[in-house]
């Protein structure tokens, strides 16, 4: 027969498990706070798929020891070869050890603090995005920049959040075009190479060079339909570089 547990284990265990309760709600409010809509984890992702990515130093990363360095992390590739994943999961282990964070797509930052501009918020906003130990800017290169009338440019509006978190915090970005192309998609290349110039600085570089992991998935599921798959041409992308 099983001994039953006494009075203070019992206390023990309950207090044990509020603490837990009280922890995962502290951590939730850090996830609805920071942006981050989707939960990725570091375990779910599939390294078998992408062989030439280091999963070693992708494992280092995830400690957010660069957080605490200040260091920056630029990864670049192709569309659906798992960028924003790595990202989102590292975001979702900062929110856990109590890291501020604060998540965006990169149009949807740039439409936040344009609207800033426009309501006169713009300095609360600003100092939002500022002033977080981790941003998160995810997908530069997808999605339309927006600019109306006498608004500032998408490049200028980035140089001074870059700019101000500087050798400060830590700011993670995704891209998928050529670190070379920015310029022509944020609307100026001088500004956009002052940004590069300081992202460079204590940046820590993943360039992801295979298939695409959606498309994949797309073609498994049409096949177990018994449907032929849509071929899908994958277009040459340049160095990360420009090279």
């Amino acid at each position: 027969m099983r001994e039953r547990p006494g009075p203070t284990a019992l206390l023990e265990h309950l207090l044990g498990a509020e603490v837990a309760h009280k922890l995962e709600q502290r951590i939730g409010r850090r996830i609805d706070r920071s942006g981050l809509k989707e939960h990725k984890t570091l375990e779910a992702f599939d390294f078998d798929f992408q062989p030439k990515l280091d999963k070693s130093l992708v494992v280092e990363l995830a400690r957010l020891d660069f957080v605490r360095r200040h260091d920056d992390v630029v990864i670049t590739g192709d569309p659906g070869t798992g960028k924003s994943h790595l990202l989102k999961a590292f975001g979702l282990r900062a929110c856990e050890q109590g890291i501020r964070l604060r998540y965006a797509r990169c149009v949807d930052l740039l439409d936040d603090l344009h609207a800033g501009l426009a309501d006169g918020s713009y300095q609360q906003r600003f100092k939002s995005w500022a002033t977080a130990e981790l941003l998160i800017i995810d997908d530069v290169g997808l999605g339309q920049v927006k600019k109306h009338g006498n608004e500032p440019t998408a490049a200028h509006t980035l140089y001074n959040l870059i700019d101000r978190r500087h050798t400060r915090a830590s700011t993670a970005v995704t891209s998928n075009i050529a670190l070379s192309d920015w310029g022509k998609y944020l609307g100026d290349a001088t500004l956009t190479a002052a940004i590069l110039d300081r992202l460079a600085m204590h940046a820590l570089r993943i360039d992801i060079d295979g298939p695409s992991y959606r498309q994949h998935v797309a073609h498994e599921r049409a096949a177990g339909r018994g449907a032929k798959p849509t071929e899908t041409a994958r277009t040459p992308r340049r160095d990360a570089d420009g090279g």
